[in-house]
């Protein structure tokens, strides 16, 4: 019998999804991979299951669910293609690893491991499920790289083994470690800055860190040695689509200046820092970094509002999914659409860098960025405005497929396929480097 081919999408999206092409085995589960990111990219402001099937021309979610749900394929090997794939495209670059959590609220206790608890996004205690996720950013690029449900202790099934936020994320920082990128900086919040068991782990594995601690922590000092506050010093810190902000630091030192250093940074633009909110910060960064340190703990602020608008971009919390083998599923798909965006984020970067493309930026033939609403910018989201702009003929033939069969229009149905053909060739995504083995 003669195994048929997958429908297509849109060339760049048939391209990067055709790396995991492996693991699948049945050619309708493969199909519902490429639906689920053509989907998840789509500017629909929920990412339901009905309404990506009606995108792609399906008569409803059912396939697509089914796939979440039932279908025969394993989240871990997909995993390991997507990181397989960041390792690939930052190669020896340092990067900035971010260890942060998400909070989803959720009504009642139908979901597998809601429960009363602290989401942090809400600064609050509230019902809902919390996931400890890693980030890697390099040149402004931020790349997803695992992510773990919590599972509270009231809500545990067998053979689960209840594992602290903390805990998690070493194994995570171990994990992240033994892949082989060049970490840079480790940035986390209080909740991992205070736990013994995150700092020894960076202390073994010997990763800078810069993380963040309560206002009362506690170091252990010499009898006599008393804490003393260096004079607040003042900085401008750059913003995204804001005027920069006039902030202060200082350094606090308990005793006398350690091998782990501790500061003190305002929040905001302030006239006074001694009465302004403060973040307190305990690193290991050596050397004179009292100039830079704001700037690199900055990343990871930076990093959680990314993160936020790519969990709203791409339907993080959009599924309609009690099981939590679905849900990590849909999560992971989530994950590797943010890849597909962000590869191209890079490589439209590499490309406005080199006014002569080079064998690494493939020139583009036909003139996409013509389009007025094409952006010229390098951010993931000007990378995910201007894919969605390729996606829109792909979307139209999805809608308007079943009118056609009603209304027959042969001009239109061409018109559209010859649009859908020039989409086809945007290529600036180098898959030949890219390879899933």
């Amino acid at each position: 019998m003669t195994l048929r081919h997958p429908v297509a999408t849109v060339g760049f999206v048939d391209e990067y999804c055709w790396l995991y092409r492996s693991v699948f085995e049945d050619v309708r589960s493969y199909e519902c991979f490429k639906w689920l990111h053509v989907g998840m990219i789509s500017p629909l402001p929920r990412k339901t299951l009905p309404e990506i099937a009606k995108l792609s021309g399906l008569k409803d979610g059912q396939s697509l669910h089914h796939f979440l749900r039932d279908g025969v394929w394993d989240v871990a090997q997909v995993r390991a293609i997507r990181l397989r794939l960041i390792q690939q495209q930052i190669g020896t670059r340092p990067i900035s690893l971010c260890i942060d959590e998400t909070g989803d609220v959720k009504k009642g206790e139908a979901t597998d491991y809601v429960a009363k608890q602290y989401i942090g996004n809400l600064g609050k205690t509230a019902n809902g499920m919390v996931s400890v996720n890693a980030y890697a950013v390099v040149d402004s690029i931020t790349y997803p790289l695992l992510f773990q449900i919590y599972k509270p202790k009231s809500r545990l099934k067998t053979p689960d083994e209840y594992q602290s936020k903390p805990q998690i994320a070493v194994g995570m920082i171990q994990q992240i470690k033994a892949l082989g990128l060049v970490i840079e900086r480790v940035l986390a919040d209080s909740l991992y800055g205070e736990s013994e068991a995150v700092i020894r782990c960076l202390e073994q594995l010997q990763l800078p860190y810069i993380v963040a601690i309560r206002s009362n922590h506690g170091v252990l000092m010499a009898k006599g040695q008393r804490v003393r506050y260096n004079r607040w010093r003042a900085y401008d810190q750059p913003l995204q689509e804001r005027p920069t902000e006039r902030r202060h630091l200082r350094e606090i030192i308990f005793g006398h200046r350690r091998n782990v250093r501790y500061y003190q940074i305002t929040k905001g633009s302030t006239s006074d820092p001694d009465k302004a909110d403060s973040w307190f910060i305990m690193t290991n960064l050596e050397g004179d970094i009292l100039l830079s340190i704001a700037a690199q703990y900055s990343l990871r602020t930076w990093i959680e509002y990314g993160f936020r608008q790519v969990k709203q971009e791409l339907g993080w919390h959009d599924h309609r999914l009690t099981d939590y083998k679905s849900i990590e599923r849909w999560w992971e798909l989530v994950f590797s659409a943010y890849l597909l965006v962000s590869l191209h984020a890079e490589h439209f970067k590499q490309y406005q860098q080199h006014s002569t493309p080079t064998e690494d930026v493939a020139p583009q033939v036909l003139p996409f960025s013509h389009h007025p609403d094409w952006e010229s910018g390098v951010t993931w989201k000007g990378a995910l405005n201007n894919l969605r702009l390729l996606l829109q003929p792909y979307w139209c033939w999805g809608m308007l497929e079943v009118w056609l069969q009603v209304f027959p229009t042969p001009g239109l149905k061409r018109g559209l396929h010859q649009l859908m053909d020039w989409m086809d060739a945007f290529r600036i995504l180098p898959t030949p480097q890219l390879v899933a083995v």
